[in-house]
């Protein structure tokens, strides 16, 4: 296959789980593909290290299953009172009934190797700019494509020099991780308040992990950059927290720290046009419910390959609409409730009581996982999951007039 005269079909630019997904599908679908990134094999990256049943199933589908990882089921959710809601894993009809644990560094050794294994061309630099196929090299020498790929995280340098962000719409996050030494066997979600009577925005985790736990906080910014060492600040009060629950024995100052920033549910960027398309979180394709993206990123990179593989005159068309109908009409209703949440701490406080609550937590545990994991679509049909598609339509009604929702609309029609 040739798509282009150029030196390369595609060049992928960011070789974390979405481009080298996006690389793997391109290469072995015979298109001369450079994947770039600037850091060695194996780096590491602020992450709960946990990959959705959604992503389960993408590395199923492709043959890419990881060796050693871990396999988790069901979740538990704390409440800022210490109460507990077991959230119930349960297989769809298009994914499995559990995540997997993997360290990051391991995770994108692998999905990066594998795309190298199947043709693509490894380029280590940083990217200095991107004008439509031409992306410029840190050590000056541009390279040339039909289509670049940006996978270059949250604050995507190819996002930024195609003008397709607008970072003060985008809805922003960031996250701080560490490693704590205790054994950990059900992943722990924990709505927390880090003062009296007021929700931290976001929340806390402990999941397990092959050498200790990985313990981390996730913050809801808003449409503001501003404030985010306050994730960094509030780790060790948290771990406080977590042994105050009897989750953790003692303290320990969490290893191997690092920090990342999130930009959720697609808002603030077109995630394709002309010959451009975003994957992963320079698309936005974070769970702005929940912080997850990797499944997003997975799945994304094997939409965008596939797209320009198919019908490359209008892969950024076909791309979007990809988008539209997978995440963007769940994200056109949590995107707005998430906005509205992270600035009345009060309230997040008290829904995170009421939601723990033994007569409540318990009786809508199965429609919350469903819901909150963004596993609606495809699973298995009971009263939890009606109860899920009655609720989005509620939520649907409730946002109707939000002018982020409309945004969000037009930048996934490509309305400029």
């Amino acid at each position: 296959m040739s798509l282009s005269k150029a030196g390369y079909d595609v060049i992928v630019v960011g070789a974390g789980p979405a481009g080298s997904i996006a690389a793997f599908v391109l290469a072995r679908g015979g298109a001369r593909v450079a994947l770039v990134d600037k850091a060695g094999l194996g780096r590491d990256k602020a992450c709960g290290d946990l990959i959705g049943p959604r992503g389960v199933r993408v590395l199923d589908h492709l043959g890419l299953n990881v060796d050693r990882a871990g396999r988790v089921g069901d979740m538990i959710v704390t409440g800022p009172t210490g109460r507990t809601v077991l959230l119930p894993a349960r297989a769809g009809t298009n994914y499995p009934g559990h995540a997997i644990v993997v360290p990051r560094a391991r995770f994108d050794a692998h999905l990066r190797t594998a795309a190298l294994d199947a043709g693509a061309i490894d380029v280590s630099a940083r990217v200095e700019s991107v004008e439509r196929g031409l992306v410029v090299l840190d050590r000056g020498s541009p390279i040339e494509a039909a289509f670049v790929i940006g996978a270059d995280g949250a604050v995507s340098t190819t996002a930024r020099c195609a003008g397709l962000v607008n970072s003060a719409r985008v809805l922003w996050g960031f996250a701080v991780r560490g490693y704590v030494p205790v054994d950990v066997t059900v992943p722990v979600i924990s709505l927390w308040n880090d003062q009296p009577r007021r929700g931290f925005p976001g929340y806390g985790w402990l999941f397990p992990g092959p050498n200790g736990a990985n313990l981390g906080l996730g913050l809801g910014l808003g449409h503001s950059r501003h404030d985010a060492h306050r994730a960094q600040r509030s780790l060790y009060a948290f771990s406080t927290h977590l042994m105050r629950l009897g989750l953790l024995e003692a303290t320990p100052e969490p290893s191997r720290q690092l920090g990342g920033w999130l930009k959720m549910g697609v808002v603030g960027t077109r995630p394709a046009e002309d010959r451009v398309l975003l994957v992963g979180d320079a698309a936005g394709l974070v769970n702005p419910l929940q912080g997850e993206g990797i499944s997003q990123a997975l799945a994304s990179g094997q939409a965008a390959a596939l797209a320009i593989l198919a019908h490359p005159a209008v892969a950024a068309t076909t791309y979007r609409r990809w988008i539209r109908d997978s995440y963007g009409r769940w994200a056109s209703v949590t995107a707005p409730v998430h906005a509205g949440l992270v600035r009345h701490p009060r309230l997040v406080a008290g829904l995170g009581t009421v939601l723990t609550a033994p007569a409540i937590g318990s009786t809508i545990a199965s429609t919350w996982a469903i819901y909150w994991n963004d596993l609606v679509d495809g699973a298995v049909r009971t009263p939890a999951v009606a109860a899920a598609h009655t609720l989005h339509r509620l939520g649907g009604v409730a946002t109707a007039g939000s002018q982020l929702r409309r945004s969000l609309r037009d930048d996934l029609n490509g309305k400029t």
